[in-house]
């Protein structure tokens, strides 16, 4: 089967949308179907006038007996052509992206209900995307099918072995993954022994990742908190806790890379989020809530056999999540549907 899958550019950025069409690209040309991938350039969400342009350029371009895949925060931009052959891939809807002006969000939510009323088929990435889908924007249910990220094998976290509780947050330093919550409620624990590394690329807002640096300073907090680019191996093999506080998730790649790895997890009540987090592997608190997550965080860091019994559960959790090969035949038999 030909595939074409339209991304927001460039597909090798690290964060969870791009994760997943990155990793569903690479199963399904490993099963067999040739797929070109097709960064789509200029601003996206809000498409400015370059993407539109990128937009109808690719679209004049698709080999007319390809299946089209086209990621959701690509979409807004090819508002008004004919998608009746279209399979729309939804992370989240690009209008619950946190941050945006409110005349942006406006708009966005305007042209996503027109394009969905119309669109004959959804990939979401969890079942609570697929019901929010159907309750806020108004696609039939049937039109809609639930593929959840997959993970990889990974070896387990031994932890830091440390003085310190060496905590690990994981996403692009935008306002939606709520770094700050997570700055303000650690702030209040002064008194326990934590570092906390953030990893995540600054790229996609850099005022809003050098407010987060500002905000360390502000809190007192700088000299426990490190900011990199990436999550490296490393890093994850010296964690002893993961922690995500989340205005909003679609599924939350992340989170179940912390569970594949057996680290308890600290994250905000969101997407899939509640579903995965089982109470014995972590704790689960309303997003936004800097007080919820300060006591939270602090009975974890300061309970290390509580942390060492949720890491248990995590490890064992984590092993029942699907892998990304059978994910991928999962969506190359929607694709051929």
């Amino acid at each position: 089967m030909d595939i074409c899958l339209i991304v927001p550019g460039p597909l090798a950025t690290v964060s969870g949308g791009h994760t997943y069409d990155r990793r569903m690209a690479d199963g399904l040309r490993a099963s067999g179907h040739d797929v070109h991938v097709v960064e789509l350039d200029g601003r996206l969400p809000d498409p400015d006038q370059a993407a539109i342009y990128a937009a109808r350029t690719v679209w004049s371009g698709l080999p007319a007996d390809a299946a089209r895949l086209i990621d959701g925060l690509a979409l807004p931009a090819f508002a008004g052509l004919p998608l009746h052959r279209v399979t729309a891939l939804i992370h989240h809807p690009a209008s619950l992206e946190t941050g945006l002006p409110d005349d942006t969000v406006r708009r966005l939510r305007a042209t996503e209900v027109e394009m969905f009323r119309d669109m004959p088929r959804f990939v979401v990435t969890s079942q609570q995307t697929a019901e929010r889908l159907i309750q806020e924007f108004g696609p039939p249910p049937d039109r809609i099918t639930a593929v959840i990220p997959g993970i990889d094998d990974l070896p387990r976290c031994p932890g830091s072995d440390g003085p310190d509780c060496q905590i690990l947050s994981v996403g692009a330093l935008i306002p939606r993954k709520g770094h700050d919550v997570l700055l303000r409620a650690l702030s209040r624990l002064f008194d326990l022994d934590w570092q906390l590394t953030i990893a995540g690329s600054p790229e996609r807002d850099p005022v809003h990742a050098n407010g987060l640096s500002a905000l360390a300073e502000q809190l007192r907090i700088a000299r426990r908190v490190r900011f990199v680019d990436e999550a490296t191996d490393a890093l994850w093999m010296g964690a002893d806790l993961f922690a995500l506080t989340s205005y909003f998730e679609g599924y939350g790649v992340a989170i179940a890379e912390a569970l594949r790895r057996g680290l308890p997890v600290a994250a905000s009540s969101v997407g899939a989020v509640p579903t995965m987090v089982r109470p014995e592997a972590g704790v689960v608190c309303a997003p936004g809530d800097v007080e919820q997550f300060s006591k939270a965080l602090r009975r974890l860091i300061f309970d290390q056999p509580l942390r060492r019994d949720m890491a248990e559960v995590a490890w064992l959790s984590g092993r029942t999540l699907p892998s990304w090969n059978e994910q991928a035949a999962h969506l190359a038999a929607i694709l051929a549907g």
